[in-house]
């Protein structure tokens, strides 16, 4: 069976620990590990959650401790809607087997990740204020905005390296 890995940040992973798995071997599914980490929008906790390969968000919302045992099937519903809602089509089934079950691990100290994820909260931060409430926030259109901001994949600084984390994940998924 596939499993996903998503590596969290030391704050998510104080608030889930008994979440956290401790397999060292555990084998990469084809979309490769996810990284996550928690920030706050009028006291409720969001999940911003960041594919390593393609820097594609999914934005997890209002989630409680009484939710974490239905996590998979929230991530797998908030991943799936967000790519059908940046045109990404794809049957729910085949997404579910490429995802397969999650696996939840801890930090893996990965910056460059941890640093992407810090740019996009404070433009999270700014669209906050321009939408005030948790109600009023389509959280869809919110990653939707950080999935076609442009981003650097690769180590050269030529301007072809730049692209959208949405087509990146489109790339992957067509694979």
């Amino acid at each position: 069976m596939t499993r996903t890995k998503i590596h969290t940040t030391k704050k998510l992973e104080k608030l889930i620990k008994k979440y956290i798995s401790s397999e060292e071997e555990i084998e990469q599914g084809p979309l490769g590990r996810w990284k996550a980490m928690v920030f706050y929008v009028k006291r409720k906790k969001c999940w911003l959650l960041t594919n390593v390969l393609t820097k594609y968000n999914v934005i997890l919302t209002d989630i409680k401790a009484s939710d974490m045992s239905k996590i998979e099937q929230t991530f797998k519903d908030a991943f799936y809607a967000q790519l059908i809602y940046d045109g990404i089509m794809i049957d729910f089934n085949e997404l579910d087997s490429i995802i397969g079950g999650l696996v939840f691990l801890p930090t893996d100290n990965d910056r460059r990740t941890t640093g992407f994820q810090n740019t996009n909260l404070d433009a999270l931060e700014w669209w906050k204020a321009e939408f005030g409430d948790l109600k009023n926030m389509s959280i869809k259109d919110l990653a939707n905005r950080l999935n076609t901001t442009p981003i650097h994949i690769g180590d050269s600084k030529r301007m072809g390296d730049f692209t959208y984390a949405r087509d990146e994940m489109k790339k992957t998924l067509n694979q």
